[in-house]
């Protein structure tokens, strides 16, 4: 008889773990309750970019006499923007379907949860279905963080899955939070013309990234006449006579806006989930123990994701479940190589683009390690003078010693695109001198990378 693995929770671990699992012969069965995909994936990450997309293309319409053409104005259609996020996220939601389904996934549309260590249970809406579960895999995404001092209403006090797009567009936004969700939705509406007040906590946005790359950002938030609030936590929110919304900060310093966006964070769907029950010990809504296959301290349970406490990144969950499915196929016994987060890439969609991977050159001064710091600006690659954008630099940290790249990071156009050659030089131990002997595309953005490497 095979493995019978029942999954649940549908976003990018889920489906890779279904998928992967059925290829290697195990009987799968996925509980997703709401959208085969995942909800943080198809309702926050894949929207979010589509709305910065159209952003983007405004900003390159506006910057067209730069290329030497001459445009009409353009302006925002809400309703064509809305259109096209649904037909984008309702395609990928096919796509993940028939994919399951060529595998010989068995999907059930429900709310699952552990009845015991090897039972789950879905309630359908039609009833309860009952699976035995050789292995389990919880993967059940997140849900934005709400703090106790605001209340949101989807009208004028959003979260992120009450902004894409919203019903109107908003004038004047006051956005909360200055890390990756936060600084995305500030590149995204004040290109979409609304003005924007960020309330930054600490003395400058992105607090966990490179002081250098923050400033870039910065300086593009002020060019586009951002205000930031540097140094104040929200702790307080009103209603305006306007019907507006006014957000104190701890400082004294007020906050006035039409719309009021949250981006603070988010919390792990755990709850309900009987892992308890299940025997798996649990802090609040964290798992308290995870060995570097995603086992829970009960052997044959798994948990991916959001759920799991490490790296919030799609990218990152589809290689969980990935990982997950072969050990309980039982590849781990053979050639295996454990996910290894440092070394997962990440990417920032303001303008410009922020990537990274691996050690970064602060974090290494902190450890008093030495490396070896190579920055080039794109102003020196003539790609980057022909698209009229020379923002943003390269910056490689490589081993002195041995010229082991490290890590690196990049800020600039197609920057996402461009940390890929450091991730995979990175996870594969090459050396300054692999990148700086290939001979890359000219014109391209690429060149900075050798140049760097150099």
């Amino acid at each position: 008889m095979s493995l019978r693995f029942v999954i649940i929770g549908g976003g990018p671990a889920g489906t890779q773990a279904a998928t992967h699992a059925a290829r290697l012969g195990a009987e799968v069965t996925l509980v997703e309750r709401d959208i085969v995909g995942g909800a943080a994936h198809l309702w926050d990450c894949v929207p979010s970019k589509a709305m910065i997309a159209t952003g983007d293309a405004l900003d390159a319409v506006r910057g067209a006499e730069g290329m030497g053409l001459r445009v009409a104005p353009a302006s925002v259609d809400l309703d064509g923007v809305r259109a096209r996020i649904t037909g984008i996220t309702d395609r990928i939601e096919q796509q993940n379907r028939r994919l399951l389904e060529s595998q010989g996934v068995r999907l059930v549309r429900g709310t699952g949860r552990l009845a015991d260590a090897h039972t789950v249970v879905a309630d359908t809406g039609d009833g309860e279905q009952s699976f035995p579960a050789d292995a389990v895999m919880i993967s059940t995404g997140s849900r934005p963080r709400i703090p106790e001092w605001a209340v949101p209403d989807g009208d004028r006090v959003l979260t992120t899955r009450d902004a894409y797009p919203p019903a109107e567009l908003p004038e004047r936004l006051v956005v909360v939070g200055s890390g990756v969700t936060g600084v995305e939705f500030v590149h995204m509406f004040s290109s979409l013309g609304s003005e924007v007040t960020l309330i930054v906590s600490r003395q400058q946005v992105l607090p966990a990234k490179d002081p250098e790359v923050a400033a870039v950002l910065e300086d593009d938030f002020l060019r586009r006449g951002v205000r930031l609030f540097k140094g104040a936590r929200a702790v307080g929110l009103d209603r305006g006579a306007d019907g507006g919304v006014v957000v104190r900060c701890d400082d004294g310093r007020v906050a006035e806006g039409s719309h009021c966006l949250l981006a603070i964070g988010s919390l792990p769907n755990s709850e309900g989930l009987g892992l308890e029950a299940a025997g798996v010990l649990m802090d609040g809504p964290w798992v308290r123990e995870l060995d570097h296959h995603m086992r829970t301290n009960v052997p044959h349970v798994y948990v991916a994701g959001d759920v799991s406490g490490k790296l919030p990144l799609s990218s990152v969950a589809s290689m969980q479940g990935r990982k997950i499915a072969e050990h309980v196929m039982g590849l781990h016994k053979v050639d295996h190589r454990h996910l290894d987060y440092e070394k997962a890439a990440s990417a920032i969609f303001t303008d410009p683009e922020i990537a990274d991977v691996g050690l970064a050159e602060a974090d290494a001064f902190a450890e008093g390690r030495k490396v070896r710091v190579t920055k080039v600006p794109f102003a020196s690659t003539a790609k980057a003078l022909i698209d009229d954008d020379p923002r943003g630099f390269v910056k490689i940290v490589s081993d002195p010693a041995t010229g082991v790249i490290l890590g690196g990071s990049i800020v600039g156009h197609h920057a996402a695109e461009l940390i890929s050659v450091i991730a995979v030089a990175v996870t594969n131990g090459l050396r300054v001198s692999d990148l700086a002997e290939s001979i890359f595309v000219h014109p391209a953005l690429a060149e900075a990378l050798s140049d760097a490497a150099e």
